[in-house]
């Protein structure tokens, strides 16, 4: 993990509202002391009623983001909380993350020759407060891909392909599913990473 760049002043522990071990990760080795506090929010009713609502992928991520980090916050009404969501959207079609391989399988052959796009929000609060948001997406052309490929890359990644949304890990095998990526790293594998690393310095919890 890396190492915060601090002044002598002790780097506080922010918490995220989240599992995810990516994200963590990446907050990690950004220098930054993280908690992961998983919010258990039903994402499948809140994207319902968001989508009856007419929300769009990117709004539904930007709500999803706030209201894990509103669970959490709550809790911890002195602590900065970050709540994070990532959706992806093709042809109009939101995409869930895959339940088993084949309906994994299923996604990769939708994206095949295709390009999607990712939509990553953001919301950092403390309190009742939302002191910060922002989404950010990126579009991901795939090659086309067969049958045989398929099977091969789910069978070599196996139950990984359940944990994102588009069955695939961008800093893995999943690299090998694209032709092209027109957008920002981060924001591909989960989260708007330098915006964020930018507010958070003008909170204290990073060393400028």
């Amino acid at each position: 993990m890396g190492s915060a760049i601090t002044t002598g002043d002790q780097v506080p522990t922010i918490i995220l509202a989240s599992a995810s071990r990516t994200r963590a990760t990446m907050l990690e080795n950004a220098g930054l002391t993280v908690e992961c506090i998983p919010a258990h929010v039903d994402e499948d009713a809140a994207k319902r009623s968001l989508k009856a609502e007419g929300a769009t992928p990117a709004q539904i991520a930007e709500a999803l983001a706030e209201l894990k980090a509103t669970r959490i916050a709550g809790r911890h009404p002195d602590r900065l909380v970050i709540g994070a969501d990532q959706t992806l959207e093709l042809g109009g079609e939101l995409f869930d993350k895959p339940v088993d391989l084949d309906h994994a399988a299923a996604h990769l052959h939708a994206f095949s020759g295709r390009t999607h796009r990712l939509h990553a929000a953001v919301a950092v609060m403390r309190g009742d407060r939302v002191l910060w948001h922002m989404t950010d997406s990126a579009d991901l052309t795939v090659r086309p891909l067969d049958d045989a490929f398929i099977a091969r890359y789910l069978d070599a990644v196996g139950e990984d392909a359940l944990g994102s949304v588009g069955a695939y890990r961008l800093e893995g095998l999943g690299a090998q599913l694209f032709e092209s990526v027109r957008g920002d790293y981060f924001t591909v594998l989960g989260l708007p990473l330098l915006p964020l690393l930018g507010f958070l310095r003008q909170h204290g919890a990073l060393a400028a």
